[in-house]
């Protein structure tokens, strides 16, 4: 296992990656600034037998404002610590005095990271899971204990010497996933905090990725979001990206598609530096350069270019952007002067966002490439299929019936792979598509997937193109079927 120090020093501090830097505005933050004003009675719980006269002495003694106080006390016995926070959660059932416990907890980890190992010292010589008492308050309903529980055992799985164990670590990725998912959740920006932390470390990388974490990252990410859980949630890609395997295999994710988007209409400087930081990552990272290029193509098919010509114009007070827009700018420059149109093509349907580009109207582009549609699998072809299935764009369902035609055209045994690919009763289905375009597309397809003699449906398609769109559908007749 990678040494922890040299994993958290291969990724760079943002100027506001800060551990706090959420003090302001999360909803977390401020409950905890109005807990940390009040009183508990100690005695109340003391007198009805609930805590112990130890846990009693150790929490009246450590409660108060006077640091140095808190400091001492730690210092003169830290696992009486440990032992009586522990008790007080396991023994005090109101929500208040728990959400004040969790509070103290959190401050004297935040004041000196090193404390985590006295939690972690007590549960080795209690034979106790350090894990169980704040995974089990996960299952509470009040938003502010869970969230501060969830914070908590972040700083104890990040600061600690001890990674935390695989099934407790799957357990609180999921819950944090699950977090991001919730609608209108008042915390997310305190969940995104958390896996702000959990995926500097490069052990807990590959345990979200298997709980499925990045797609639910891009999925939150597809959505509405303020520019503030964007630029959390985009932070998390960043640092998943200095993974070199997992910098490579990103793009399988759509990565690159949506943070174009976001970064096509981000205002937000932090927003477009972190964008820019992934790009760069996804690029520079991975170790396979086969990889690397298809990364370089398909943001220059998201037309990544253009938003590095049009930043490259504005003034930013953080000199690293201009840094990586030229780094950017030199790489998909290059790239798109190597790109083949095959490159262009496989892009444009990995990303799912067909569009009329050259590339399909062009003869000699299927004559040469028809049959590179079956390399790997059919994936290109199985891409196509998906689309005809699941889009709903009717520019994409268009022109995925178009190239299905001329890959059956081109292919002599298009016909037979693209029926063992379900997709010639895909294109049959279309037949009756709202959409005009659709349609029209779709006949045309089903009449190439039926015609023998493309030479007479080649002449066919000639006469067609200078009539009316209105009068092809009509007209077209296959000479064998």
């Amino acid at each position: 296992m990678a040494d922890r120090t040299k994993i958290m020093e291969i990724i760079p501090a943002l100027p506001d990656e800060n551990i706090e830097m959420l003090a302001a505005t999360s909803m977390l933050q401020q409950q905890a600034a109005d807990i940390r004003s009040q009183k508990i009675n100690w005695q109340a719980y003391l007198q009805s037998h609930m805590i112990s006269k130890e846990d009693y002495d150790f929490i009246v003694a450590f409660d108060t404002s006077d640091v140095n106080a808190r400091e001492a006390k730690l210092k003169e016995n830290p696992g009486q610590a440990a032992k009586t926070f522990l008790s007080l959660l396991g023994h005090v059932s109101k929500d208040q005095t728990i959400k004040y416990i969790l509070t103290m907890i959190d401050d004297i980890l935040q004041e000196n990271r090193s404390r985590v190992e006295i939690f972690k010292e007590h549960s080795i010589r209690k034979r106790e899971s350090v894990w169980g008492p704040f995974l089990n308050l996960l299952n509470r309903e009040d938003g502010f204990i869970v969230n501060m529980t969830a914070r908590i055992i972040a700083k104890l799985a990040c600061w600690s010497h001890d990674h935390m164990e695989k099934t407790d670590l799957q357990f609180y990725l999921t819950w944090l996933k699950d977090q991001l998912k919730i609608s209108n959740n008042d915390y997310i920006q305190s969940a995104a905090r958390c896996l702000q932390m959990m995926l500097r470390i490069d052990e807990y990388r590959f345990t979200f990725v298997s709980v499925d974490g990045i797609s639910t990252l891009l999925s939150v990410l597809s959505g509405r979001v303020n520019f503030q859980v964007q630029y959390q949630l985009i932070f998390c890609l960043w640092v998943l990206t200095f993974n070199p395997l997992l910098a490579e295999k990103m793009n399988k994710f759509n990565v690159i598609v949506i943070l174009a988007d976001i970064l096509s209409d981000s205002v937000k400087e932090k927003v477009t530096r972190i964008i820019l930081a992934v790009f760069r990552n996804l690029i520079e990272k991975v170790e396979d350069s086969q990889v690397a290029k298809e990364h370089c193509i398909a943001m220059v098919q998201c037309k990544v270019l253009k938003q590095l010509s049009i930043l490259s114009q504005r003034k930013f007070d953080d000199e690293d952007i201009m840094d990586d827009i030229e780094f950017l700018n030199d790489k998909l420059q290059a790239s798109v002067q190597d790109l083949s149109s095959f490159d262009e093509y496989a892009t444009e349907v990995k990303s799912g966002r067909l569009e009329w580009s050259p590339v399909h109207k062009s003869g000699k582009f299927w004559r040469e490439n028809s049959g590179r549609l079956n390399e790997k699998n059919y994936e290109l072809l199985r891409i196509l299929v998906h689309l005809l299935q699941v889009s709903k764009d009717p520019l994409v369902l268009s022109v995925a019936c178009f190239d299905v035609g001329e890959y059956v055209r081109h292919y002599p045994r298009g016909k037979h792979i693209i029926e063992q690919l379900d997709g010639k009763q895909l294109v049959m289905q279309l037949l009756s598509h709202e959409d005009p375009n659709v349609r029209y597309e779709a006949l045309l397809a089903v009449q190439k997937l039926m015609v023998h003699n493309w030479e007479y449906l080649g002449k066919q398609l000639e006469k067609e193109q200078t009539g009316s769109n209105g009068a092809k559908a009509g007209n077209l007749v296959p000479a064998k079927a």
